[in-house]
């Protein structure tokens, strides 16, 4: 199973839509088992980051108003992505990793900056 990067918004009817992911856009955010060793891994809790760790027991809902402070904290993953990426897989190299997180954060990313034009959410699930 994979892990998936949507937008939502909150409809007048108070209804969460889920937006369908544009051509050319990618929705992929990591592997179901990336909740653990990738976005809730101990490195990427002691960078301080509070959104992404969510992904280890739940998934990840965050809304319209908190999205310019959750692109802040893939920045933050983003400019730690050696320390973020994990190294005792031996089915890929650290490198592997490292170029597959960038990735997916660049989908996630996206997402996030769409969620912002249409004052959405992003929902990683």
């Amino acid at each position: 199973m994979s892990l998936s990067v949507d937008v939502f918004v909150v409809g007048d009817d108070g209804q969460v839509h889920v937006l369908d992911v544009p051509e050319g856009g990618s929705d992929l955010a990591g592997f179901e088992r990336w909740r653990t060793s990738v976005w809730g891994n101990e490195n990427v809790r002691s960078l301080g980051a509070s959104f992404f760790p969510v992904l280890a027991s739940d998934d990840l809902r965050v809304p319209p108003h908190r999205v310019r402070e959750f692109l802040t904290e893939c920045a933050l993953i983003r400019g730690n992505l050696d320390a973020v990426a994990p190294r005792t897989d031996p089915s890929k190299t650290h490198a592997e990793y490292v170029r597959q997180i960038a990735q997916r954060l660049k989908n996630i990313e996206e997402a996030a900056e769409r969620a912002l034009g249409v004052a959405g959410g992003v929902l990683i699930w």
